[in-house]
């Protein structure tokens, strides 16, 4: 049988969601000789257009700022050295609760089984060693993350592969820092409300719970400029205004929980690979 290359398989929602939670990984694993595989599901139509202007708004035109952010998805995948692009092509269904959750072909409204049948196929033609998604929540409950992930639990389901699988997270004490950073980057920034704060469901995960930090600090350039590719989302980029190596030292770890493994590899580890190499 031909050598077949160890398979990174990393499913995100939207064009920029690669650079922002994996662009390390992938790069670092790409630069090991790993064949890297980017599913990108949905057509990233809610993103901000030309100008920054927003969805609803006059002037915004879905099908362009379509075209503009694969462009902009294209060039983000030669920064980090991707091997393969697949793109699912499901419509945006925006933040939750906006009405294009409703709309007829957006990413929400499609059924789990018809999603997860068309990753699957992938699946089967990459067979990848590792897998990495987003959590039951999507992270911070977006609706095409949460529909990200259970498309991939479902395609795992529906084949015989049994590659290790992660879902992106982040350490609470990162998460903190992060606020502390956005507040210098915005000093009209109000100091957070405590009883707001306690209602609003915390995002990441103590950091005793993380079983796999990667270090990509080598690789922190790379993931600044795969960020800086998606420059019609700068608004969302806050990080960019911190300078590459302000970044490098912020965004040198990748953090992950494993879900799935049949490999034995102690946790915690740092690479997603362990167990396979």
């Amino acid at each position: 049988m031909p050598h077949r290359p160890l398979t990174l398989m990393a499913v995100h929602a939207h064009p920029d969601d690669e650079a922002t939670g994996t662009g390390g990984v992938l790069a670092r694993y790409a630069a090991e000789g790993i064949r890297t595989v980017l599913v990108t599901c949905t057509d990233g139509s809610c993103g901000d257009g030309p100008g920054g202007v927003k969805p609803g708004d006059p002037g915004h035109d879905p099908a362009a700022v379509t075209l503009m952010r694969r462009q902009e998805l294209e060039a983000s995948c030669d920064v980090l050295k991707v091997s393969d692009l697949e793109m699912l092509d499901y419509a945006d269904s925006g933040m939750m609760g906006w009405p294009s959750n409703d709309a007829p072909g957006s990413f929400w409204q499609t059924p789990v089984q018809e999603g997860g049948a068309r990753l699957a196929e992938l699946m089967r033609h990459y067979r990848p060693d590792v897998v990495v998604t987003y959590d039951e929540n999507g992270f911070y409950g977006h609706p095409d993350h949460i529909q990200a992930h259970r498309i991939t639990m479902a395609a795992l389901e529906m084949t015989a592969l049994t590659p290790k699988v992660y879902w992106t997270t982040m350490p609470r004490s990162m998460m903190h820092r992060f606020g502390e950073i956005m507040r210098e980057f915005h000093e009209d920034m109000p100091e957070p409300d405590p009883a707001e704060a306690a209602a609003v469901p915390e995002i990441g995960l103590p950091d005793d719970e993380i079983t796999t930090w990667v270090d990509t600090t080598a690789f922190s350039g790379q993931k600044f400029d795969a960020l800086a590719a998606h420059a019609s989302q700068g608004d969302n980029i806050f990080f960019l205004k911190m300078g590459k190596e302000r970044f490098g030292e912020l965004m040198g770890t990748e953090t992950f929980v494993r879900v799935q493994d049949a490999t034995g590899a102690p946790i915690p580890e740092n690479d997603l690979f362990a167990g396979l190499r």
